[in-house]
């Protein structure tokens, strides 16, 4: 994140634990005041999405991330569809092998 994103996410935050609705002019008058240069686009940015979105769900999902992608292998041309679905009933589970039956043990 560059340092004028930075410097606009927390001038967004510090205005709204304050209690301060958070506009373009209020984040660029934190930011001039922290002597950090930033683009004049940012806080305008910054302002339509405190309007859009609530910045308290922001800040509670900032770490989940999006759902992870599920990678999916697409059909052979020419096959059928039905044979996927019969590959997956086939699958057993690995049973696990005991320390005994192996033969082997951490003391011996």
């Amino acid at each position: 994140m560059a340092a004028s994103e930075l410097a606009c996410s927390y001038a967004t935050m510090i205005l709204h634990d304050d209690g301060i609705a958070v506009t373009a002019e209020k984040i660029n008058a934190l930011v001039k005041a922290a002597n950090v240069a930033v683009d004049s686009y940012w806080p305008s940015l910054f302002a339509k999405l405190a309007e859009k979105r609530s910045i308290d769900d922001l800040i509670m999902n900032s770490g989940s991330g999006g759902a992870a992608a599920v990678a999916v292998a697409a059909p052979a041309a020419g096959a059928p569809a039905a044979a996927a679905p019969a590959a997956e009933e086939k699958k057993e589970e690995p049973q696990e092998e005991s320390d005994e039956e192996n033969m082997f043990s951490l003391f011996d």
